[in-house]
């Protein structure tokens, strides 16, 4: 067996060990929804909470008072919420918007904290952290600045995490409301239902463990407090959250009927802007959490851990390795055995890849379609092969900060 043969063997076998893992949390996340498809979300026994709705916002003008009008209408008892949008120092006309609809407002709960250059601007963990300063909420819940919560997301959360104090946050689901766009938007719209929510699901299943994501969930406020806030230098601060929350021996639950609906990128130069800096935020976390692989107290979150180092570090070196090889062997500078072998498994890597992704859509109205089937064979030939380019850049990108010690800043995501 020559070396290449060997290099080819390792890959292949990285490779679909990942796979079969996808696999099985796509079984797993299936069964969940199933589950709870005739399930009624727990009501809230009692007097509702006070909840803090925390809205971090850099020049959002464009989308923000569409968020915060969606916020006032929840159906939750409006003097029991109040909402915080932080507006960390835009250079746009959010402020003057803001002012306004407090004008339309004047009864209702609604807060709005103007940073600058000195006091923000360092990202949205240090925009969080401004906000909880005035908080009052004994539940802290967090909507990014371009999203449209459905009236009942709010109040299905508060159900979940009143009624289990095993749990320090619950989290929601967010869809794609521009999902037909653009061609990118449809294969966003996909990824999100597949390679997040499911993988949410099957993880919760099977672990009842789960990720918090940017938008769309509430945390219980003294958890808050006893972790000191948000990491100001991490990016991806709702996975770092959510590594400490595990530690502090707290569940977090997922609840796929708390819904809200968010703008995603409509050019490939916006959304590689965005998961670039997604990529350099979870490698953060990564590098920061390995230590507990070896830490007693972590056991129930090794899985977590080696998953995001499988899937960022693992199987960004396999697939790239396994594609060299078979240029160099196609162009006749290496010869391997197994080409014929890893051709044959790629191919069957593609029909389990459209069949299960095909799979985890139809859990959603309006997705089964005929059509998704072309979109999803379409995605795996061009989206998920930019996914390398994009893990890998964003590794480059967290080494050179790390040499460099650059500051956490506002990565913009343009609206549309």
């Amino acid at each position: 067996m020559t070396i290449a043969d060997i290099l080819m063997m390792i890959a292949v076998v990285c490779i679909w060990s990942l796979l079969l893992v996808n696999v099985v949390l796509i079984i797993a996340g299936y069964l969940y929804y199933i589950d709870i498809e005739g399930e009624e979300v727990p009501p809230i026994k009692g007097e509702a909470p006070f909840v803090t709705i925390m809205v971090p916002a850099h020049n959002e003008g464009m989308v923000i008072i569409k968020t915060v009008e969606s916020l006032l209408a929840l159906d939750y008892p409006h003097h029991k919420y109040e909402i915080i949008v932080i507006n960390d120092n835009s250079s746009d006309n959010s402020s003057v918007l803001l002012a306004d609809l407090q004008d339309r407002y004047p009864g209702r709960n609604l807060i709005v904290i103007n940073t600058d250059k000195i006091t923000g601007g360092k990202g949205k963990s240090n925009a969080l952290n401004i906000g909880f300063q005035r908080s009052k909420g004994e539940l802290i819940a967090i909507y990014d600045a371009d999203n449209t919560p459905e009236k009942t997301a709010l109040r299905y959360l508060v159900g979940e995490i009143m009624n289990d104090d095993s749990l320090g946050a619950v989290i929601g689901k967010f869809r794609t409301r521009n999902r037909d766009a653009s061609l990118l938007t449809r294969f966003i719209n996909i990824e999100t239902l597949s390679f997040q929510w499911m993988a949410q699901a099957g993880r919760w299943k099977l672990f009842k463990l789960c990720t918090i994501p940017g938008t769309n969930f509430i945390m219980r406020r003294h958890i808050i407090e006893e972790i000191g806030g948000w990491d100001v230098k991490a990016i991806a601060e709702d996975t770092e959250i959510s590594f400490r929350i595990y530690m502090m021996g707290y569940r977090i639950k997922f609840q796929p009927k708390a819904v809200t609906w968010e703008q995603e990128p409509q050019t490939l130069k916006v959304w590689f802007k965005q998961r670039t800096r997604w990529a350099k935020g979870n490698i953060y976390v990564i590098v920061k959490n390995i230590p507990l692989l070896f830490n007693r107290s972590a056991k129930r979150i090794r899985f977590d851990i080696l998953y995001f180092l499988s899937i960022y570090f693992l199987l960004l070196t396999s697939l790239v390795m396994s594609d060299i090889l078979l240029i160099l062997h196609a162009l006749g500078y290496v010869h391997t055995t197994i080409a014929g072998l890893s051709l044959f498994l790629w191919l069957l890597a593609i029909t389990l890849f459209v069949t299960g992704t095909f799979i985890t859509i139809i859990t959603e109205k309006g997705e089964m379609r005929l059509s998704n089937l072309w979109i999803i064979l379409l995605m795996y030939v061009s989206y998920c092969q930019m996914w390398m380019v994009v893990a890998a850049y964003g590794l480059y990108a967290y080494v050179k900060d790390q040499i460099f010690k650059r500051e956490v800043k506002w990565y913009k995501t343009e609206r549309f």
